[in-house]
């Protein structure tokens, strides 16, 4: 596998003239008129219209949606149906802004409205069904001030506060503020939950023996596994800071016996030894090329001939760019500073020349909750 690489220059020729020619023409107001009246191209130019939109006022879209879950509006409707009236009493809301809010959250398709009364509609119950998702949606609010001036965030002139709050972060708050290490640690471990259920669907650990999860923070990960394979040890190391809820993640899932807790940093201390397999979680993406790369070579270096490597993240579209990894993780990872997101192509490459070979990128059933690459050091 490679990545993509784009043409020197750009197209000439009829071609590029018959691109322009297109492109001018679509721009036109008075062909936009045309279409959207024209009975074989006015759904084409509706739903055009419509999607431009939807960009236009995305940001609106995530106000609402993050409102919606401070207020706690989904769980106030989750077991009946009720009148404005009585959500904005319980939200306490002015009863006009609710009306308000209500609505939006209805044109969103959060929540349903009928006969005077709201009720939540299959995607409000989805969203709260979802491990970690309303954490991670209230957990926003840093986001959206590092993207308050967002021509000047890929400018590259922002000092982004997303930098400072997670833990791993050189110098970040989290490293040094237990509160702050608590939210972090609490808002991974719910997340963690779908992407562990998605790696181990997609990737079997049959004949592991002892599995090392590089970065697993309080062990949700290692503890599904467990879970999943009885004859499994496991250590799970990471930064003292976020490990200490993994004791009970463990004894809850009845595995503790079977794992090693063994505090640490990848950057500085070397990894525990006896390992046939090691995860990389939720890891590489929030680091750069050298620091991975490093990481890379030490797993190889701490495995046996035979020994297989399983990274487990959000990705970059091979090729044609995707929603989930090119938009919202290749930004997210660049207001955090340190890392960003890469194709499953480029994670193949950056294997390769730590050593390993036999390099798959298997499909996940849901490639908006992660992706997967393997690989196995040769025997």
């Amino acid at each position: 596998m490679s990545d993509v690489s784009l043409p020197a220059q750009p197209p000439s020729g009829p071609r590029r003239g018959i691109r322009g020619w297109r492109n001018r023409l679509i721009a036109s107001r008075r062909f936009q008129s045309w279409a959207s009246r024209f009975p074989l191209t006015r759904g084409i130019a509706r739903q055009e219209g419509e999607a431009l939109f939807d960009l236009v006022a995305g940001f609106v879209h995530s106000q609402v949606l993050q409102a919606i879950v401070e207020l706690r509006i989904l769980h106030i409707l989750r077991d009946h149906a009720q009148t404005a009236q009585q959500i904005a009493a319980r939200a306490s809301l002015p009863a006009d802004r609710a009306e308000i809010l209500l609505r939006a959250a209805v044109a969103l398709g959060l929540i349903k409205h009928r006969r005077g009364r709201y009720r939540l509609a299959r995607r409000g119950a989805a969203l709260l069904g979802v491990p970690g998702l309303e954490a991670m949606i209230a957990h926003h609010d840093v986001l959206y001030r590092d993207l308050a001036d967002p021509a000047a965030f890929f400018r590259g002139e922002t000092d982004p506060e997303l930098a400072r709050f997670w833990p791993y972060v050189f110098g970040a708050d989290g490293a040094r503020d237990p509160q702050i290490a608590e939210r972090y640690s609490t808002l991974m471990a719910d997340s963690q939950v779908l992407i562990a259920e998605e790696t181990l669907r997609t990737v079997s650990l049959s004949g592991v023996r002892h599995l090392l999860d590089i970065g697993g923070g309080t062990g949700v990960f290692l503890a599904a596994a467990a879970r999943a394979y009885p004859a499994l040890s496991g250590t799970l190391f990471d930064l003292p800071a976020v490990t200490p809820g993994a004791k009970d993640t463990f004894a809850d899932a009845g595995c503790a016996d079977r794992i090693t807790i063994h505090p640490g940093s990848f950057r500085d201390d070397p990894l525990p030894a006896g390992a046939d397999a090691i995860s990389l979680v939720r890891v590489l993406y929030d680091h750069a090329d050298e620091t991975v790369a490093a990481l890379l070579a030490a797993a190889y270096a701490a495995l046996p001939p035979g020994g297989r490597v399983i990274i487990s993240e959000p990705m970059l579209g091979c090729g044609r760019p995707e929603r989930a990894g090119d938009v919202y993780f290749a930004i997210y990872t660049a207001a955090m500073g340190t890392g960003k997101a890469r194709s499953a192509e480029t994670h193949a490459r950056l294997l390769a020349n730590a050593g390993f070979s036999a390099i798959r990128a298997p499909r996940t059933h849901r490639p908006f909750v992660t992706s997967v690459v393997t690989a196995q050091k040769p025997g």
